[in-house]
């Protein structure tokens, strides 16, 4: 599978407002799974829907046996500033869900209001990954997004992000504008994971070795609960990828990784590549690509 960056022709202004009224578009999404038994067969439903906005989801797909495949959408195509997306999901006891997008996401510059994005996900005695394609982010965006994951003691997850801060195809860097990223997982109420991610455009953090070195591309990945042969394998997996750096952590049963790119269809390979070790070993199933990705 090639999964590419998705970036305007050289010609496309990127867009800083649309004709709405201020203060912009709210959209929200909440998403429930349940383990159901039909006709004497196991799967997971989308057993509750509802949406505010233009954020939404196609019907579910099963191109892996029971587990129930969602594609998130959001029509308008990227997100501006004032604009605010919501996305809760849930999932029941033996339930299996996997969650992705049907296009990279992009935050647009911004005239002035931040563009928000909240992901939460709470998982009680079931599984869930949370993996999106990668997100764009305009040269002038600013951006705060925070993605919450709720885990009991039963069950798991697998989740990554990508972002490509400027259009490295126009040559444009992330030289001006905010993104502010906070990333929380946590087991039984108790913080695993607590990451905040801070960029500035006019900020050293782009071009020093300590943080982007020159990589307009940075990606984390979470899976858990792991074990030191998991965080192995991963690593296994990782050795001998072309045009990325990787680095993975076992901290306190989670898995954390990070790469660094110059291209996103690289540092997705990347990731991939581990997901495809990991998810036999943490879930006891083979990896099988969602449909939307070979599109």
């Amino acid at each position: 599978m090639n999964v590419s960056i998705a970036e305007p022709s050289m010609n496309a202004a990127a867009p800083t407002a649309r004709p709405h009224a201020a203060p912009g578009w709210h959209a929200e999404l909440a998403l429930g799974f349940t383990c159901e038994t039909v006709d004497g067969a196991t799967r997971t439903t989308l057993s509750h829907r509802r949406h505010l906005g233009p954020l939404r989801v196609q019907r579910p797909f099963y191109p892996d046996g029971p587990v129930c495949n969602v594609y998130i959408v959001h029509p308008p195509g990227g997100i501006v500033g004032g604009d605010r997306l919501d996305l809760r999901v849930k999932a029941h006891p033996g339930a299996h869900a996997l969650l992705t997008t049907p296009a990279a996401g992009k935050f647009y510059r911004s005239a002035g209001p931040d563009a928000r994005q909240r992901v939460e996900i709470r998982a009680c005695d079931a599984t869930i990954e949370w993996l999106p394609q990668e997100t764009i982010y305009y040269p002038g965006a600013a951006v705060r997004q925070q993605t919450v994951i709720r885990l009991d003691g039963q069950s798991r997850f697998i989740g990554w992000d990508l972002g490509c801060y400027g259009l490295a195809s126009r040559g444009e860097h992330f030289d001006s504008g905010q993104i502010r990223q906070d990333f929380e997982l946590w087991r039984d109420d108790r913080p695993l994971l607590l990451d905040h991610l801070r960029l500035a455009g006019d900020g050293a953090a782009f071009g020093s070795a300590w943080g982007l070195a020159g990589h307009p591309v940075l990606g984390t990945f979470v899976a858990c609960p792991a074990t030191a042969a998991d965080v192995d394998a991963a690593r296994e997996a990782a050795t001998g990828l072309a045009d990325v750096t990787v680095g993975l952590s076992l901290v306190d049963g989670v898995i954390v990784g990070r790469v660094l790119a110059m291209q996103a269809d690289a540092a997705m390979r990347a990731w991939l590549a581990i997901w495809r070790v990991l998810r036999p070993r943490l879930m006891q199933r083979d990896a099988v690509l969602p449909r939307i990705w070979a599109t």
